[in-house]
Protein backbone atom coordinates (compact mmCIF):
# COMPACT_ATOMS: atom_id res chain seq x y z
CA UNK A 1 0.00 0.00 0.00
CA UNK A 2 2.76 2.30 0.81
CA UNK A 3 4.63 2.06 -2.15
CA UNK A 4 1.43 2.27 -4.31
CA UNK A 5 0.78 6.01 -2.71
CA UNK A 6 4.27 6.95 -3.17
CA UNK A 7 3.67 5.90 -6.62
CA UNK A 8 1.30 7.41 -7.42
CA UNK A 9 1.78 10.90 -5.30
CA UNK A 10 4.91 10.75 -7.73
CA UNK A 11 3.12 10.04 -11.68
CA UNK A 12 0.76 12.59 -10.39
CA UNK A 13 3.02 15.44 -9.78
CA UNK A 14 4.96 14.05 -13.11
CA UNK A 15 1.82 14.24 -14.95
CA UNK A 16 2.75 17.44 -16.86
CA UNK A 17 5.78 16.61 -18.17
CA UNK A 18 4.70 12.77 -18.97
CA UNK A 19 1.75 14.27 -21.30
CA UNK A 20 4.92 16.44 -22.44
CA UNK A 21 7.16 13.77 -23.73
CA UNK A 22 3.87 11.83 -24.63
CA UNK A 23 2.07 15.12 -27.23
CA UNK A 24 5.31 17.30 -27.77
CA UNK A 25 5.67 17.38 -31.81
CA UNK A 26 8.15 15.05 -33.24
CA UNK A 27 9.98 15.91 -36.76
CA UNK A 28 9.51 12.62 -38.37
CA UNK A 29 7.09 11.29 -35.39
CA UNK A 30 3.43 10.99 -36.31
CA UNK A 31 1.22 12.70 -33.56
CA UNK A 32 -2.31 11.20 -32.05
CA UNK A 33 -4.90 13.62 -33.51
CA UNK A 34 -8.53 13.80 -31.91
CA UNK A 35 -7.72 10.38 -29.91
CA UNK A 36 -4.98 11.79 -27.47
CA UNK A 37 -8.15 11.49 -25.09
CA UNK A 38 -8.04 7.79 -25.33
CA UNK A 39 -4.52 7.87 -23.27
CA UNK A 40 -6.36 9.44 -19.99
CA UNK A 41 -9.78 6.86 -20.23
CA UNK A 42 -11.82 8.95 -22.23
CA UNK A 43 -12.36 5.85 -24.67
CA UNK A 44 -15.12 5.62 -27.51
CA UNK A 45 -17.21 2.62 -27.37
CA UNK A 46 -16.36 -0.44 -29.64
CA UNK A 47 -19.50 -2.46 -29.38
CA UNK A 48 -17.81 -5.35 -28.57
CA UNK A 49 -19.42 -7.55 -25.36
CA UNK A 50 -16.89 -8.88 -22.71
CA UNK A 51 -13.53 -8.28 -25.13
CA UNK A 52 -9.95 -10.32 -24.33
CA UNK A 53 -7.91 -6.95 -23.77
CA UNK A 54 -4.76 -7.38 -25.49
CA UNK A 55 -1.98 -5.07 -24.99
CA UNK A 56 1.15 -4.49 -26.97
CA UNK A 57 2.80 -0.98 -26.12
CA UNK A 58 4.85 -0.27 -29.58
CA UNK A 59 5.37 -0.97 -33.38
CA UNK A 60 8.16 -3.89 -32.27
CA UNK A 61 5.22 -5.62 -30.11
CA UNK A 62 2.64 -5.39 -32.39
CA UNK A 63 4.82 -6.73 -35.13
CA UNK A 64 5.19 -10.02 -33.00
CA UNK A 65 1.51 -10.33 -31.74
CA UNK A 66 -0.17 -9.70 -35.01
CA UNK A 67 0.57 -13.72 -36.17
CA UNK A 68 -0.57 -14.82 -32.98
CA UNK A 69 -3.85 -13.39 -33.09
CA UNK A 70 -4.30 -14.29 -36.34
CA UNK A 71 -3.57 -17.60 -35.10
CA UNK A 72 -6.39 -17.15 -32.21
CA UNK A 73 -8.70 -15.45 -34.26
CA UNK A 74 -9.06 -18.99 -36.57
CA UNK A 75 -9.37 -20.52 -33.18
CA UNK A 76 -11.59 -18.56 -32.05
CA UNK A 77 -13.27 -16.70 -34.55
CA UNK A 78 -16.28 -15.58 -32.52
CA UNK A 79 -14.03 -13.93 -29.45
CA UNK A 80 -14.30 -10.29 -29.61
CA UNK A 81 -10.40 -8.65 -29.48
CA UNK A 82 -9.27 -5.20 -27.90
CA UNK A 83 -5.68 -4.16 -28.87
CA UNK A 84 -4.56 -1.78 -27.50
CA UNK A 85 -0.69 0.37 -27.89
CA UNK A 86 0.35 2.99 -26.46
CA UNK A 87 2.21 4.38 -29.19
CA UNK A 88 1.40 6.07 -32.87
CA UNK A 89 3.14 3.84 -34.65
CA UNK A 90 1.64 0.57 -32.88
CA UNK A 91 -1.79 1.98 -33.89
CA UNK A 92 -0.36 1.82 -37.27
CA UNK A 93 0.81 -1.41 -36.94
CA UNK A 94 -2.51 -2.69 -35.24
CA UNK A 95 -4.45 -0.90 -38.53
CA UNK A 96 -2.97 -3.79 -40.60
CA UNK A 97 -5.19 -6.17 -38.50
CA UNK A 98 -8.02 -4.90 -40.11
CA UNK A 99 -11.27 -6.03 -38.79
CA UNK A 100 -9.45 -9.26 -36.35
CA UNK A 101 -9.22 -6.47 -33.82
CA UNK A 102 -10.52 -3.30 -32.41
CA UNK A 103 -7.92 -0.76 -31.32
CA UNK A 104 -7.82 1.97 -28.91
CA UNK A 105 -4.51 3.96 -27.09
CA UNK A 106 -4.23 2.05 -24.00
CA UNK A 107 -4.64 4.14 -21.02
CA UNK A 108 -1.59 5.68 -18.64
CA UNK A 109 -0.98 4.28 -15.31
CA UNK A 110 -3.35 6.99 -13.71
CA UNK A 111 -5.84 4.74 -11.35
CA UNK A 112 -8.84 6.97 -12.59
CA UNK A 113 -7.87 6.32 -16.36
CA UNK A 114 -7.64 2.99 -15.77
CA UNK A 115 -10.53 2.63 -13.82
CA UNK A 116 -12.66 4.41 -16.99
CA UNK A 117 -10.99 2.18 -19.28
CA UNK A 118 -12.54 -0.91 -17.19
CA UNK A 119 -15.87 0.54 -16.87
CA UNK A 120 -15.95 1.07 -20.52
CA UNK A 121 -15.18 -2.24 -21.70
CA UNK A 122 -15.31 -5.07 -19.03
CA UNK A 123 -12.80 -7.21 -20.63
CA UNK A 124 -12.52 -10.65 -19.56
CA UNK A 125 -8.79 -10.80 -19.30
CA UNK A 126 -6.09 -9.07 -20.31
CA UNK A 127 -2.73 -10.85 -22.03
CA UNK A 128 0.12 -8.49 -21.91
CA UNK A 129 2.96 -8.78 -24.94
CA UNK A 130 6.17 -8.94 -23.13
CA UNK A 131 6.64 -7.85 -19.74
CA UNK A 132 5.00 -4.58 -19.53
CA UNK A 133 4.06 -4.13 -15.84
CA UNK A 134 2.40 -1.14 -14.46
CA UNK A 135 1.19 -1.12 -10.78
CA UNK A 136 -2.08 0.61 -11.18
CA UNK A 137 -3.09 -1.37 -13.96
CA UNK A 138 -2.51 -4.30 -12.24
CA UNK A 139 -4.28 -3.43 -9.16
CA UNK A 140 -7.28 -1.99 -10.87
CA UNK A 141 -7.43 -5.87 -12.48
CA UNK A 142 -7.19 -8.04 -9.49
CA UNK A 143 -9.78 -5.46 -8.02
CA UNK A 144 -11.87 -6.69 -10.67
CA UNK A 145 -11.07 -9.86 -10.97
CA UNK A 146 -9.46 -10.16 -14.07
CA UNK A 147 -6.60 -12.55 -15.06
CA UNK A 148 -3.56 -11.39 -16.27
CA UNK A 149 -1.34 -13.19 -18.54
CA UNK A 150 1.82 -12.28 -19.47
CA UNK A 151 2.56 -13.33 -23.05
CA UNK A 152 6.44 -13.48 -24.32
CA UNK A 153 7.79 -12.69 -21.04
CA UNK A 154 11.53 -11.94 -20.39
CA UNK A 155 13.45 -10.10 -17.39
CA UNK A 156 16.67 -9.61 -18.09
CA UNK A 157 19.66 -10.33 -15.01
CA UNK A 158 20.20 -6.46 -14.47
CA UNK A 159 16.11 -6.03 -14.62
CA UNK A 160 16.23 -8.72 -11.59
CA UNK A 161 18.51 -7.51 -9.83
CA UNK A 162 16.67 -4.05 -9.67
CA UNK A 163 13.36 -5.71 -8.92
CA UNK A 164 15.67 -7.58 -6.02
CA UNK A 165 16.19 -4.10 -4.11
CA UNK A 166 12.73 -3.51 -3.89
CA UNK A 167 11.38 -6.64 -2.98
CA UNK A 168 8.07 -5.31 -1.89
CA UNK A 169 6.84 -3.22 -4.63
CA UNK A 170 7.54 -5.77 -6.98
CA UNK A 171 5.38 -8.92 -4.68
CA UNK A 172 2.59 -5.97 -5.09
CA UNK A 173 3.61 -5.66 -8.52
CA UNK A 174 3.12 -9.35 -9.42
CA UNK A 175 0.73 -10.36 -6.99
CA UNK A 176 -2.35 -9.87 -9.54
CA UNK A 177 -0.11 -11.93 -12.34
CA UNK A 178 -2.25 -15.22 -13.24
CA UNK A 179 0.21 -16.62 -16.18
CA UNK A 180 3.56 -15.95 -17.31
CA UNK A 181 4.90 -17.65 -20.44
CA UNK A 182 8.26 -17.05 -20.33
CA UNK A 183 10.53 -16.66 -23.67
CA UNK A 184 13.13 -18.80 -22.03
CA UNK A 185 14.43 -20.48 -19.36
CA UNK A 186 16.51 -18.03 -17.63
CA UNK A 187 13.15 -15.55 -17.70
CA UNK A 188 11.32 -17.81 -15.69
CA UNK A 189 14.43 -18.71 -13.25
CA UNK A 190 14.41 -14.67 -12.91
CA UNK A 191 10.76 -14.89 -12.08
CA UNK A 192 11.36 -17.50 -9.68
CA UNK A 193 14.05 -15.71 -8.14
CA UNK A 194 11.97 -12.57 -6.88
CA UNK A 195 9.28 -15.36 -5.63
CA UNK A 196 6.80 -16.02 -8.38
CA UNK A 197 6.06 -19.41 -7.83
CA UNK A 198 6.45 -22.10 -10.67
CA UNK A 199 2.61 -22.91 -10.51
CA UNK A 200 2.20 -19.57 -12.48
CA UNK A 201 5.91 -19.98 -14.48
CA UNK A 202 6.10 -21.41 -17.91
CA UNK A 203 8.17 -21.60 -20.78
CA UNK A 204 6.76 -21.31 -23.92
CA UNK A 205 9.57 -19.86 -25.75
CA UNK A 206 9.58 -16.73 -27.75
CA UNK A 207 7.11 -16.66 -30.59
CA UNK A 208 9.39 -14.15 -32.55
CA UNK A 209 10.97 -17.07 -33.48
CA UNK A 210 7.92 -18.02 -35.22
CA UNK A 211 8.49 -15.20 -38.08
CA UNK A 212 7.99 -15.75 -41.32
CA UNK A 213 8.80 -13.70 -44.44
CA UNK A 214 6.73 -14.49 -47.51
CA UNK A 215 7.51 -14.09 -51.14
CA UNK A 216 6.94 -10.23 -51.16
CA UNK A 217 9.57 -9.51 -48.32
CA UNK A 218 12.07 -11.17 -50.43
CA UNK A 219 11.08 -10.34 -53.77
CA UNK A 220 11.20 -6.62 -52.63
CA UNK A 221 14.13 -6.96 -50.72
CA UNK A 222 15.43 -8.55 -54.50
CA UNK A 223 14.03 -5.67 -56.22
CA UNK A 224 15.70 -3.34 -53.72
CA UNK A 225 19.17 -4.48 -54.01
CA UNK A 226 19.08 -4.41 -58.31
CA UNK A 227 18.53 -0.51 -57.76
CA UNK A 228 21.53 -0.88 -54.71
CA UNK A 229 23.78 -2.54 -57.05
CA UNK A 230 23.81 -6.56 -57.21
CA UNK A 231 27.34 -6.90 -57.53
CA UNK A 232 28.39 -3.78 -54.97
CA UNK A 233 29.21 -4.85 -51.25
CA UNK A 234 25.96 -4.14 -49.21
CA UNK A 235 25.58 -4.17 -45.50
CA UNK A 236 23.15 -2.93 -42.86
CA UNK A 237 23.18 -1.45 -39.45
CA UNK A 238 19.54 -1.55 -38.45
CA UNK A 239 17.58 -0.03 -35.21
CA UNK A 240 20.96 2.40 -34.14
CA UNK A 241 20.27 4.57 -31.23
CA UNK A 242 21.97 8.30 -30.49
CA UNK A 243 25.72 7.77 -29.75
CA UNK A 244 26.03 4.55 -32.20
CA UNK A 245 25.45 5.83 -35.33
CA UNK A 246 28.85 7.74 -35.47
CA UNK A 247 30.65 4.47 -34.35
CA UNK A 248 28.74 2.67 -37.11
CA UNK A 249 30.24 5.28 -39.47
CA UNK A 250 33.52 5.26 -38.31
CA UNK A 251 33.56 1.57 -38.46
CA UNK A 252 31.97 2.24 -42.13
CA UNK A 253 35.08 4.14 -43.14
CA UNK A 254 37.63 1.04 -42.35
CA UNK A 255 35.35 -0.84 -44.59
CA UNK A 256 35.74 1.07 -47.17
CA UNK A 257 39.42 1.11 -46.73
CA UNK A 258 38.60 -2.49 -48.05
CA UNK A 259 35.44 -1.92 -50.62
CA UNK A 260 35.62 1.35 -51.93
CA UNK A 261 32.41 0.44 -53.90
CA UNK A 262 30.37 -0.73 -50.92
CA UNK A 263 27.46 0.34 -49.45
CA UNK A 264 25.97 0.78 -45.80
CA UNK A 265 21.72 1.09 -45.06
CA UNK A 266 21.70 2.78 -42.07
CA UNK A 267 18.58 2.37 -40.45
CA UNK A 268 17.95 4.56 -37.28
CA UNK A 269 15.45 2.89 -34.29
CA UNK A 270 13.33 6.41 -33.65
CA UNK A 271 11.87 8.31 -36.65
CA UNK A 272 12.27 11.72 -35.25
CA UNK A 273 16.30 11.23 -35.21
CA UNK A 274 15.99 10.54 -39.49
CA UNK A 275 17.19 13.99 -40.23
CA UNK A 276 19.92 14.44 -38.17
CA UNK A 277 21.32 10.90 -39.01
CA UNK A 278 20.98 12.62 -42.47
CA UNK A 279 22.72 15.51 -42.02
CA UNK A 280 25.46 13.08 -40.45
CA UNK A 281 25.91 11.08 -43.14
CA UNK A 282 25.71 13.80 -45.89
CA UNK A 283 29.31 13.60 -46.59
CA UNK A 284 29.01 10.05 -47.84
CA UNK A 285 26.55 10.95 -50.00
CA UNK A 286 23.24 9.92 -48.85
CA UNK A 287 20.33 8.73 -50.12
CA UNK A 288 16.69 8.81 -48.40
CA UNK A 289 14.43 5.51 -48.79
CA UNK A 290 11.38 7.70 -48.29
CA UNK A 291 12.57 9.97 -51.73
CA UNK A 292 14.24 6.64 -53.48
CA UNK A 293 11.44 4.51 -53.17
CA UNK A 294 9.19 7.14 -55.10
CA UNK A 295 11.79 7.75 -57.60
CA UNK A 296 12.90 4.09 -58.20
CA UNK A 297 16.30 4.87 -59.59
CA UNK A 298 19.37 3.31 -59.47
CA UNK A 299 21.98 4.54 -56.72
CA UNK A 300 24.75 5.48 -57.96
CA UNK A 301 28.28 4.30 -56.80
CA UNK A 302 29.20 7.68 -55.28
CA UNK A 303 26.52 7.45 -52.63
CA UNK A 304 27.74 5.20 -50.00
CA UNK A 305 24.63 5.39 -47.22
CA UNK A 306 21.05 4.77 -48.00
CA UNK A 307 19.06 5.80 -44.99
CA UNK A 308 16.34 3.99 -43.97
CA UNK A 309 13.64 6.99 -42.92
CA UNK A 310 10.61 4.82 -43.28
CA UNK A 311 8.30 2.78 -41.18
CA UNK A 312 7.91 -0.69 -41.44
CA UNK A 313 10.08 -1.85 -44.32
CA UNK A 314 13.19 -2.86 -42.18
CA UNK A 315 12.68 -6.25 -43.53
CA UNK A 316 12.88 -5.88 -47.46
CA UNK A 317 16.26 -3.84 -46.25
CA UNK A 318 17.42 -6.39 -44.44
CA UNK A 319 16.57 -8.85 -47.35
CA UNK A 320 18.41 -6.51 -49.45
CA UNK A 321 21.75 -6.77 -47.34
CA UNK A 322 24.95 -8.79 -47.60
CA UNK A 323 25.16 -9.56 -43.61
CA UNK A 324 23.92 -7.29 -40.58
CA UNK A 325 24.30 -5.60 -38.17
CA UNK A 326 21.85 -4.68 -34.99
CA UNK A 327 22.41 -1.92 -33.10
CA UNK A 328 21.25 -1.01 -29.50
CA UNK A 329 24.83 -2.85 -28.73
CA UNK A 330 27.11 -0.59 -29.18
CA UNK A 331 25.69 1.73 -26.20
CA UNK A 332 24.02 0.76 -23.10
CA UNK A 333 20.66 0.03 -24.16
CA UNK A 334 20.81 -3.72 -24.28
CA UNK A 335 20.40 -4.35 -28.04
CA UNK A 336 17.66 -5.55 -30.39
CA UNK A 337 15.79 -8.75 -31.70
CA UNK A 338 18.20 -10.54 -33.75
CA UNK A 339 15.86 -12.77 -35.13
CA UNK A 340 14.44 -11.04 -38.02
CA UNK A 341 18.03 -10.99 -40.10
CA UNK A 342 18.45 -14.50 -38.80
CA UNK A 343 15.48 -15.45 -40.16
CA UNK A 344 16.25 -14.23 -43.57
CA UNK A 345 19.49 -16.33 -43.62
CA UNK A 346 21.81 -13.38 -42.71
CA UNK A 347 24.91 -12.91 -40.55
CA UNK A 348 23.93 -11.64 -37.46
CA UNK A 349 26.89 -8.96 -36.11
CA UNK A 350 25.94 -7.00 -32.41
CA UNK A 351 28.34 -5.18 -30.02
CA UNK A 352 29.07 -6.20 -26.38
CA UNK A 353 25.70 -4.13 -24.88
CA UNK A 354 23.15 -6.89 -25.74
CA UNK A 355 21.63 -8.09 -22.49
CA UNK A 356 18.03 -8.06 -23.27
CA UNK A 357 18.56 -10.02 -26.27
CA UNK A 358 21.17 -12.46 -24.15
CA UNK A 359 19.50 -15.68 -24.59
CA UNK A 360 18.80 -15.17 -28.41
CA UNK A 361 22.47 -13.73 -28.95
CA UNK A 362 23.92 -16.79 -27.41
CA UNK A 363 22.28 -18.77 -29.23
CA UNK A 364 23.69 -17.81 -32.42
CA UNK A 365 27.09 -17.36 -31.43
CA UNK A 366 27.34 -20.88 -30.31
CA UNK A 367 25.87 -22.22 -33.36
CA UNK A 368 27.92 -19.80 -35.84
CA UNK A 369 25.59 -17.37 -37.04
CA UNK A 370 26.11 -14.56 -35.27
CA UNK A 371 29.03 -12.67 -34.23
CA UNK A 372 30.00 -10.63 -30.97
CA UNK A 373 32.15 -6.92 -31.75
CA UNK A 374 33.71 -4.98 -28.87
CA UNK A 375 33.91 -1.88 -30.46
CA UNK A 376 33.65 -0.01 -33.95
CA UNK A 377 36.87 -1.16 -34.62
CA UNK A 378 36.18 -4.75 -34.75
CA UNK A 379 32.99 -4.18 -36.02
CA UNK A 380 34.53 -2.50 -39.26
CA UNK A 381 37.07 -5.16 -39.35
CA UNK A 382 34.41 -8.08 -39.11
CA UNK A 383 32.66 -6.43 -42.00
CA UNK A 384 35.25 -6.40 -43.93
CA UNK A 385 36.26 -9.82 -43.73
CA UNK A 386 32.57 -11.05 -43.89
CA UNK A 387 32.30 -9.30 -47.17
CA UNK A 388 35.54 -10.44 -49.06
CA UNK A 389 34.43 -13.99 -48.27
CA UNK A 390 31.18 -15.11 -49.48
CA UNK A 391 31.43 -18.53 -48.62
CA UNK A 392 31.81 -18.01 -44.60
CA UNK A 393 28.86 -15.32 -45.22
CA UNK A 394 26.56 -18.03 -46.68
CA UNK A 395 27.84 -20.62 -43.47
CA UNK A 396 26.88 -18.16 -40.72
CA UNK A 397 23.56 -16.87 -42.73
CA UNK A 398 22.71 -20.68 -42.94
CA UNK A 399 23.29 -21.41 -39.28
CA UNK A 400 21.45 -18.43 -37.98
CA UNK A 401 18.34 -19.43 -39.72
CA UNK A 402 18.97 -22.96 -38.41
CA UNK A 403 18.31 -21.35 -34.71
CA UNK A 404 15.44 -19.41 -35.96
CA UNK A 405 13.96 -22.93 -37.48
CA UNK A 406 14.91 -24.97 -34.30
CA UNK A 407 12.63 -22.61 -31.85
CA UNK A 408 9.86 -22.47 -33.94
CA UNK A 409 6.84 -23.43 -32.66
CA UNK A 410 6.30 -21.23 -29.31
CA UNK A 411 2.75 -19.46 -31.27
CA UNK A 412 1.44 -22.89 -30.70
CA UNK A 413 2.34 -23.30 -27.19
CA UNK A 414 1.67 -20.16 -26.13
CA UNK A 415 -1.65 -20.16 -28.03
CA UNK A 416 -2.51 -23.28 -26.29
CA UNK A 417 -1.49 -22.07 -22.67
CA UNK A 418 -3.38 -19.04 -23.03
CA UNK A 419 -6.73 -20.36 -24.74
CA UNK A 420 -6.75 -23.29 -21.66
CA UNK A 421 -6.51 -20.43 -19.04
CA UNK A 422 -9.16 -17.92 -20.90
CA UNK A 423 -11.56 -21.48 -20.66
CA UNK A 424 -10.75 -21.83 -16.86
CA UNK A 425 -8.50 -25.19 -17.24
Amino acid sequence: MLYRLLYNLLIHLGLPLALLALYKPKRGKPGFGARWAEHLGRVPPTGQEAPLWIHAVSVGETLAISPFIRALKAERPDLPILLTTTTRTGAEQAAKLGDLVVHRYAPLDYPWAIAAFLKRFQPRALWIMETELWPNWLHACAHHHLPVTIINGRLSERSCQRYGRFQGAFDALSRPLSLLLCQHQDDADRFHRLGIGKERLAVTGSIKFDIQFGDEVQSKGHALRQQLGQERPVWIAASTHQGEDEQVLAAFDRVLRAHPSALLILVPRHPERFDSVAALCASYGCVRRSQHQRQAERVEEGDKVYLGDTMGELPLMLAAADLTFVGGSLVKVGGHNLLEPAALGKPCLTGPAYFNFSDITRQLVAQGGGLVVADEHELGNRVSALLADGGARRTMGEQARAVVLRNQGALARTLSRCLASLDGD
